[in-house]
Order: C-alpha cells, then structure tokens, then sequence
C-alpha cells in the first residue's frame, strides 16, 4: 500500500485536491460577501448570519455525509468493494429523504427561528427572503456533500475538484451580475446573491453524479436490497447520530453566539457585520486544516478496515504533525496584513475594525483549532463521533456561550469579550480532543469485528 511505504505522500496527494477544493468553496463565500458589502451592511449581516444559520439545516447532511466516510473507507480497505457501493446508495437516498423532511418544517417555520436569533429589524427583512430561498437549496446540498464524501472514500478527490470549481466560477458570475447588474444583467441586490448560490451548488451536484457514473459508482447495484439496508443503516447512524446532534450542538452554540453579538449594550449591527467579514477570512485561514480533517477521515478509516489499528493511530498524528506545521505558519505569515484582509470584506470602517479583532483572537487559536479539527477528523474515519460530540457540546455550551454572555454583556460590554470566548474554548477543546485521542479506545467503534460478514 502507498499509504504503508509513503505514508506522508499519500497524506500530501490527498489533501492538496482538497485543499484547491477548499479554496474554490471559500471564493463562492468571498463573492457573496463582497457584493453584499457593496449592497449595504444590513445585506452583508443578513447573508453573514443566513450563512451560518444554514449550517444548523446542514446537520443531518453532514451526519450522514461523516457516517458514509467511516462505512466506505473501512469497506474499502478491507477490500469490500460491493458493500461499499452499497453503503454510499444507502447513504444517498438517506439524504434525498431526509431533506425534503427538513424543508418540510422549516419553510413554514422560518419566521420563528429568525426570531429565536434575535435578529435586528433592520437586517430581518433581507434575512427572511435569503433563508426562504435557501431552505429551498437543501436537497441540493444534500447531496452535494454526500457525493463528495463517496468520491473522496474512494480517494477519488480530483472528481469533486472539478465540480467545486465550476461552483466557484458560476456563483462569482451571477453574484456579480445578478447581485450589482453586470454584463447586462437584472440587479436583484441581495436576492441576486443568494440565487447565485442556488445556481452554481445545483451545477456542481450535477458534475458530481457525472463523474459518479462515470466511474461506475452509480448504478442500480448501488441500491441495496431493504434486508441489507436495514442491518447496514445500524453502524451508519452508530456513527451519524453523534456526527449529527454534536452538528445541532455546535451550530445552536454558534447562533446563540450571534444572538449574544447582536445584543451587545453598543455596535451590535457593526459586531455582526464584523463577525460575518472576519469569519469568511477565518474560513479561508483554515482551508489547509479542514482539507487535513477529510485526510484523516480517509486514511484513519481505510487502516481500520485493513484491520490495523496502530497504523490508524499514527496515521492520525502524521497527519496532525503536518497540519499543525502548515496552519501555524500561514497564521504567522497572515497576522501582518490584517487591516487589509478586513478592508476587503467590510469596507465600512466600524465593520471592518470588528473584523480585524476577531481576526486577531482566532489566529490566536490556530493551534488549539487545527489540533481539534484533524484529530476529530481521524475520530469520525473510525466511527468514534461520540467523543467529537462530547468534547465539542462541553466546549460550546459550558465554556464559550458563559464566558461570551459574561464577558460581551457585562465584564467587558464590547464585542471583544466575545471573541476572548473563542479563544478560551479552543484551547479547552483541543486539550480535552487530545486525551481522548491518545488514551481512548476509539479503534473499537469502527466495523473490524464484522469484517468476514456476508456483503
């Protein structure tokens, strides 16, 4: 195996598609927050907080999309090519159920969850509309985010490259031209925006189910028979269900967050604002660590299912080694440029002032997030969510969210206090990531036991 003789080039030829891959999807965010800062702040606050309360309706995809990652990698290093395809067909009809079931729910209460964040009444309008169209974008997403994880538990990772590029190319397109009017185009403001995304996420599922046939992977042997599906949907919810609620318990956690910030004694509008500007850059920062988190993901899981669970382990860690060393450096080499970075994003200066100190304080994290990132990565290719789940809930809710009120509402009174909270839960989490990871017997959750059963 190249993973066994090379084990740092196979985690290089992994990880740099989907490092490129990170890029393109960090860019549709960019130009979406970019034109909406040419529309006006409340535009930029509303797509900023839809943004990240899109997550929270991502949950299950990302569950299910983490529970295929573990099923298919352990499948396929164990050589089990046809319960692999099994698993990924059970996996995508899980996700074309399972959104329409959200979609469902959430369109007619959308008015109430925009409440419950306590949205300004100047930013609730644009919010509104943006999340009533991309409640409609769900099962697109679905299974988007499905198909790249069948692609890249076949280390097939230059598959969904193409198609997140194309993403990329297409939403910048219509972001400016259906956002600002270009190239002749209707200027919708910041319903052009959103319905950019709608467009180019549609275009790359459908480069993804391309390539999928393409590669023999979707076809009707993929459907498993109701026997089959019922006994194997066992170890994929074992693995999905923590995946999903720490999902819900991480995405509320960031939502309360944002409540908090938009109900700060002063600059509530501008801290929002800020926190959306400052967290596309943040997400662009650590591109390189979610790339090394999928890594980890594959190549933990394909040693478990070759039945080699000290090889998983330090497989882990090389991963973590070069991650860790990538990410402190791009922090060290960013810092300097700040200011400028921010500018970008938020050309208003209140805005972009909130933006630098949030910068600020999570490049201050970047150690403790990239340690939590990559080994929770390897923990979710072994089937062990329910660590991720605990250490993350604990994390959030009894350590950020108390600092943040105390430190943003009444220490403090300033955004700062909020970002301070970041930084402090960070490091509880990756500490806390890193015992479990060492000490732990986390090897026992994946399908070792089951290798000799029947496909």
């Amino acid at each position: 195996m190249t993973t066994a003789a090379s084990p740092y080039r196979s985690i290089w030829q992994l990880t740099w598609p989907q490092i490129l891959m990170m890029v393109f999807q960090f860019l549709i965010g960019v130009a979406d927050v970019y034109v909406c800062g040419r529309i006006g702040r409340e535009a930029q606050a509303a797509m900023g907080l839809v943004s990240q309360a899109l997550f929270f309706f991502l949950t299950v995809a990302i569950a299910v999309a983490n529970g295929s990652v573990a099923a298919l990698s352990q499948s396929l290093g164990a050589g089990r090519k046809l319960r692999a395809a099994r698993f990924g067909g059970l996996c995508l009809l899980s996700g074309v159920l399972l959104s329409g079931v959200i979609v469902a729910l959430g369109l007619p209460l959308k008015g109430l969850f925009l409440s419950l964040l306590n949205v300004p009444a100047e930013v609730r309008g644009p919010a509104a509309s943006i999340l009533g169209l991309w409640l409609w974008l769900l099962p697109i997403n679905y299974l988007f985010l499905i198909t790249n994880a069948v692609l890249r538990s076949h280390k097939m990772v230059m598959a969904p490259l193409y198609a997140m590029g194309l993403s990329c190319a297409l939403n910048a397109w219509l972001d400016f031209g259906l956002g600002l009017g270009w190239w002749g185009m209707p200027a919708m403001g910041y319903m052009g925006v959103a319905w950019s995304t709608f467009w180019s996420m549609t275009g790359g599922l459908l480069i993804n189910l391309a390539l999928l046939a393409r590669a023999g992977l979707l076809n009707r042997g993929m459907i498993p028979a109701w026997r089959w599906a019922r006994v194997a949907w066992k170890y994929v919810f074992r693995v999905a269900w923590p995946s999903g609620l720490m999902q819900v318990v991480w995405h509320t956690g960031y939502l309360v967050l944002l409540a908090i910030t938009g109900g700060l004694p002063s600059g509530g509008v501008e801290a929002l604002a800020g926190f959306a500007g400052g967290a596309r850059i943040e997400s662009g920062v650590f591109l390189p660590a979610f790339a090394f988190n999928l890594s980890a993901s594959v190549l933990v899981g394909h040693a478990l299912g070759r039945g080699d669970a000290a090889e998983a382990k330090r497989m882990g860690y090389r991963v973590w080694g070069l991650g860790m060393t990538a990410m402190t450096l791009l922090a060290a080499c960013l810092w300097p440029f700040l200011p400028q970075l921010s500018w970008a994003f938020a050309p208003d200066a209140g805005v972009a002032a909130q933006a630098v100190s949030y910068l600020r304080y999570n490049l201050m994290a970047v150690p403790f997030t990239c340690t939590s990132m990559i080994l929770a990565g390897a923990l979710t290719g072994a089937g062990a969510t329910v660590y991720n789940l605990i250490v993350f809930g604990v994390s959030i809710w009894l350590v950020r969210l108390p600092v943040a009120w105390w430190l943003g509402w009444k220490a403090w009174g300033t955004a700062d206090g909020v970002w301070f909270s970041m930084l402090v839960s960070q490091a509880f989490q990756a500490t806390a990531l890193l015992m479990a990871y060492q000490f732990k017997d986390w090897s026992r959750f994946s399908m070792i036991k089951s290798r000799n059963n029947r496909e």
